[in-house]
């Protein structure tokens, strides 16, 4: 494994460290969850070891579908080496179904599809809630310019498209998804993670979540519904 450096920063989820390669670095994927911006705390036992593989497979996925990450390859259960990117200070929610604040913000029902979907753009900010924001407000932060952000959208839907093919495959159904991006050597990647910590997946016959939000809703089988997403991409029972 590539030398353990200096803690870059710290997420609900993840730790990012620095490697004595100034191109890479390195994710521990941790149990810890939060929701409701901090305000509820625990561990999903075992969380950060399927994460860790769910990554694994789905930057493979889209790497075989022509989609770049940041991901380079899983070192061990816990750890993954990835492209250090110059991270985008916000993230975009692709939506195709109506979950969660969306449901409360329009009046529109839980479960209704959305086609098109709707692509949310959200400043990264905890102090302030995480806010949503528009591409002009992008653009008068400098926080990336009207090619980047084209090339984003481009890649959301695309991404989207084989997210949701693959998954109805084995049985769950794509609700949204969060996707973060940074820039590695002038180029827009896709960064991050993508799991249940960050998408809602719903089983496709029982329409039960196997996500963060069984958390979020204090239901019960937290881990199992993570542990069952993994099983089912990778084949097993």
């Amino acid at each position: 494994m590539p030398e353990i450096g200096a803690v870059l920063r710290e997420g609900k989820g993840k730790k990012i460290y620095a490697t004595d390669n100034p191109d890479e670095a390195i994710v521990f994927f941790k149990d810890e969850a939060m929701a409701f911006h901090g305000l509820k705390r625990g561990r999903i036992l075992g969380k950060g070891e399927v994460n860790n593989q769910i990554c694994e497979h789905l930057f493979t996925l889209l790497a075989d579908n022509g989609i770049e990450s940041h991901f380079i390859r899983r070192i061990d259960a816990r750890h993954s080496l990835v492209r250090r990117c110059d991270m985008l200070p916000f993230w975009v929610k692709i939506r195709n179904r109506v979950a969660g604040h969306l449901s409360a913000r329009t009046g529109m029902p839980v479960g209704m599809p959305l086609d098109p979907p709707v692509v949310e753009y959200v400043m990264r900010s905890s102090e302030m809630e995480d806010p949503m924001i528009n591409h002009t407000h992008i653009y008068a932060m400098k926080a990336a310019t009207p090619e980047e952000m084209a090339e984003i959208d481009r890649i959301c839907l695309q991404v989207n498209d084989v997210l949701m093919n693959y998954l109805r495959d084995i049985g769950i159904e794509l609700i949204d998804f969060k996707l973060e991006f940074g820039r590695f050597h002038g180029k827009i990647l896709v960064a991050d993670e993508i799991t249940p910590d960050t998408a809602r997946f719903w089983d496709s016959s029982t329409h039960e979540p196997l996500d963060k939000d069984r958390f979020r809703r204090d239901m019960d089988n937290v881990a199992e519904a993570y542990q069952e997403v993994l099983h089912r991409m990778m084949g097993v029972g």
